[in-house]
């Protein structure tokens, strides 16, 4: 039984929607890398679960990228046993090969539209496409706003931090838990392990879970970690292990969460919605180091930017529910049974890598 796992290579924040997904695959040591092509409704999330499926029965590990507009629906999977992966190519988040047909390659779905009846459907889906469009807009607009408010709270947090003390606590960790594997540096894989959704914040920590029975718990509420997770990730590579570095979504060149599955080990990041179903091995409570000076002011920041995710939660709403409608307008008109047909061959060519 092959592990499974879960992340998302795109998320929503302040800053629009972040992109990871040029670091899905190492296109210098991948296989096969098939970038789907084709609008909404075509099936691409069907041709994946079918990959995802026929993967899992063959016993091989699957990581499954979730899509930060509908956490139910997949943008990409990848199978690292056999150096391939499959992921959504199209808007937000273009893909193009970089070697085409030798490595990475197209897969276009839209083959099955059909594209008569498409075509007299024009007016709903300008419609529907317009509208979901607006609603990321507005939803942007308030993450903006709310994040804005955040970074003053922040500021005033790092102010008062007694980081010395972090950095002593941490350096202990570090000689304790980082010990050499020998040959050369290990690789990093980059991912967000959650995003803000039409369902409010969703966090895959299940992924940590699965991968590192050991893990360490940083509590901060103001992003106070950062310097924290990098000296972590640049002795775990030197050390030679392979990492999985997750993103902060707000400030996607900072590490929130940094998994090293050969180890067994983990450091997540802990606040409130951000908490794992597992009890951390150890705590290190970097809120308790900075000292609040007022409040009340830091209460009121506090909601003020809940209520404004709040309201960026409403418009996600709005934009997954144009999106449905987008895609019930296409759906008659596709050839799903040539989706799983394509699928199931892809799947199959896949699975001839194995050794």
């Amino acid at each position: 039984m092959g592990k499974i796992t879960n992340f998302f290579a795109g998320a929503n924040s302040g800053g629009g929607f972040q992109n990871l997904f040029s670091q899905i695959v190492d296109v210098e040591t991948a296989r096969d890398f098939i970038i789907l092509k084709g609008g909404p409704g075509v099936g691409k999330n069907t041709f994946m679960r079918e990959i995802g499926r026929t993967m899992e029965e063959a016993g091989l590990d699957v990581e499954y990228l979730w899509c930060s507009g509908d956490p139910n629906s997949l943008d990409g999977v990848i199978l690292p046993q056999i150096g391939c992966a499959v992921a959504d190519g199209t808007s937000p988040h273009v893909l193009e090969p970089h070697y085409p047909a030798a490595v990475d390659r197209y897969v276009n779905l839209g083959q099955f539209y059909d594209l008569t009846a498409a075509k007299a459907s024009a007016k709903e889906v300008r419609a529907h496409t317009k509208a979901y469009q607006s609603a990321y807009v507005k939803a942007y607009r308030s993450l903006r706003a709310a994040r804005e408010i955040e970074k003053t709270r922040m500021a005033e947090a790092a102010a008062t931090f007694e980081s010395q003390r972090a950095w002593k606590r941490l350096r202990g960790i570090m000689s304790r838990e980082l010990r050499r594997r020998g040959g050369e540096g290990g690789r990093t894989h980059y991912r967000f392990l959650g995003s803000i959704t039409h369902r409010g914040y969703i966090w895959r920590m299940d992924s940590v879970e699965t991968l590192c029975p050991k893990v360490y718990a940083l509590c901060d509420n103001a992003e106070l970690a950062a310097p924290f997770f990098k000296e972590l990730w640049k002795s775990a590579v030197s050390l030679g292990w392979n990492t999985v570095c997750c993103m902060n979504p707000e400030e996607p060149e900072q590490i929130e969460h940094l998994l090293i599955p050969g180890l067994g080990l983990g450091f997540v990041t802990s606040r409130p919605g951000m908490e794992g179903p597992q009890k951390p091995f150890r705590r290190i409570r970097l809120d308790a180091m900075t000292s609040c000076k007022n409040r009340s002011l830091t209460k009121f920041q506090e909601r003020m930017c809940g209520l404004l995710r709040e309201d960026a939660v409403e418009s996600l709403k709005e934009a997954k529910a144009s999106h449905d409608a987008l895609e019930a307008v296409y759906n008659p008109y596709v050839d799903f049974e040539g989706v799983h047909t394509l699928a199931a061959l892809e799947a199959g060519r896949m699975l001839s890598y194995l050794e």
